[in-house]
């Protein structure tokens, strides 16, 4: 008889789109998953938690929670299915996991409502690049210029994709900041302690990067 599982890594998604404002803010999403883990008997050994911002397609915060669920045998605790399940990336990187997983608005979820989601999922993108073609095409036949128009489009959008990290970054460091970390080195260590990926998800938190961020937020 294979053993029940009772420990547990927290994975938590993190959108730089309205955060906070859907009920969907990180603290709401800690609350839901302790809840749930003390009432099932699950003991949260390690937690992760994915910034989503311009490269959705991206989650390597969801690969280290399912290298760390695999390393120690645990269970993969999430908040929201319903909202991650819109994402194709991660409904096909959970499928191909094989890793055990509960949603605390979804416990009862299995490798079928996956591929539901999946389904859905995939018609929705198929929808929305049906009407990006055609936007795109109306907008040749209008004599717009693509080329000039799809370079001021990305600067804006890179510099919204910017703004937006940052005040998804803000929580979480007023969150580090109310443990008692309040150096910019202090806070920079416990970031990469938490596993918080950085906005080109490529290096670790470094003191010179924080306060830059800490500087910015203070302006608004």
């Amino acid at each position: 008889m294979i053993p029940e599982k009772t420990e547990a890594v927290a994975y938590y998604r993190v959108s730089t789109e309205r955060q906070g404002k859907t009920g969907l803010g990180l603290e709401a999403q800690q609350e839901a998953v302790k809840a749930f883990a003390f009432s099932n008997g699950f003991t949260i050994r390690d937690e992760f938690i994915e910034i989503e911002s311009g490269a959705k397609n991206k989650r390597p915060q969801l690969l280290q929670a399912f290298a760390a669920c695999r390393k120690r045998h645990a269970m993969l605790l999430i908040a929201k299915l319903d909202r991650l399940g819109r994402n194709m990336a991660f409904i096909s990187a959970l499928m191909e996991a094989r890793v055990d997983f509960k949603a605390v608005d979804n416990p009862y979820a299995n490798k079928l409502v996956l591929h539901i989601m999946a389904a859905f999922a995939e018609h929705e993108r198929d929808m929305i690049s049906q009407r990006t073609k055609a936007a795109l095409q109306a907008a040749k036949r209008r004599g717009v210029v693509l080329g000039s128009y799809g370079r001021n489009v990305l600067s804006k959008r890179n510099k919204e994709n910017a703004w937006s990290f940052m005040m998804a970054m803000k929580p979480i460091i007023e969150q580090v900041q109310g443990k008692g970390f309040l150096t910019v080195r202090a806070i920079a260590g416990e970031l990469n302690r938490m596993h918080i990926p950085t906005y080109r998800h490529r290096e670790k938190w470094h003191p010179g990067t924080v306060h830059n961020i800490l500087k910015q937020l203070n302006q608004i």
